[in-house]
């Protein structure tokens, strides 16, 4: 092989392992950020995401809008049927094919909250869907808050534990500040018992942030799918443009 021909063979391979690093990369970077407990939440579990869009249409879009969102494309992308979404996920009277609001009138959150619950069509995406998966989980009793409730994971959230007959009441463990240093948060201890077992609720709150992950990309799905026969494309490429190069410059030198 000439050097050009070693020098064009290169640049392709280069370019072609370009191309697979930006494909792994992002899955490469979900996996070491943050030091939270994952949650395994997986996209192609499409029971997960159905039982995820339950829970959240039935205790969060109260307050919650999906305003990125329509419910035409959750039922395609998730497998139900418009009867389905329209009975038992639309309680806003919206139409089939509209964008997903809130139940609640903003004023009335703003009021009450003293601010407008936010939409959460991007939450997944902002935060990560550990992130989702652990605050939701990390609720606790505190008298001192306006709403009688804390996180552990957003501290003096405003927002009371929606899930909170599923998982049970929990109340925290800190150790006590010493100085310059501040309490340390200890672990949990289950102050009343929900209708689920901690096991179920862990899988619960999976299921919710599986479904705010879809919500926030719902075309990550299919990008998944059509990534991989991009990379294989890409190989075959690579293969026929080097084999092509060589029968166009074989009598050249």
């Amino acid at each position: 092989m000439t050097d050009t021909g070693m020098h064009t063979m290169q640049r392709l391979f280069s370019g072609f392992l370009l191309g697979l690093a930006l494909a792994v990369a992002p899955a490469a970077m979900a996996a070491t950020e943050g030091a939270l407990p994952a949650s395994n939440a997986n996209l192609a579990d499409t029971g997960s995401l159905q039982n995820g869009a339950k829970i959240f249409f039935n205790y969060c879009s109260g307050c919650h809008s999906l305003g990125l969102m329509r419910y035409s494309r959750i039922a395609e992308d998730l497998q139900l049927s418009e009867d389905q979404v329209m009975q038992n996920l639309n309680f806003t009277g919206a139409n089939f094919g509209e964008r997903i609001p809130a139940s609640m009138n903003p004023v009335d959150g703003k009021a009450w909250f003293g601010a407008p619950p936010p939409d959460l069509s991007l939450i997944a995406r902002a935060k990560g869907v550990d992130y989702v998966y652990n605050y939701l989980k990390s609720f606790y009793l505190d008298s001192s808050r306006p709403i009688g409730w804390n996180n552990t994971v957003f501290p003096n959230a405003s927002m009371p534990n929606a899930l909170w007959e599923l998982q049970g009441v929990q109340t925290a463990r800190f150790t006590p500040a010493q100085g310059d240093n501040p309490e340390v948060f200890e672990g949990f201890d289950l102050h009343q018992a929900g209708s689920l077992k901690p096991k179920e609720f862990d899988e619960v709150a999976r299921d919710v942030a599986n479904f705010l992950q879809y919500a926030a990309e719902p075309a990550a799905m299919q990008r998944k799918s059509i990534g991989i026969w991009v990379i294989l494309f890409l190989a075959v490429f690579t293969l026929v443009a080097y084999f092509l190069k060589q029968e166009y410059w074989k009598d050249v030198h």
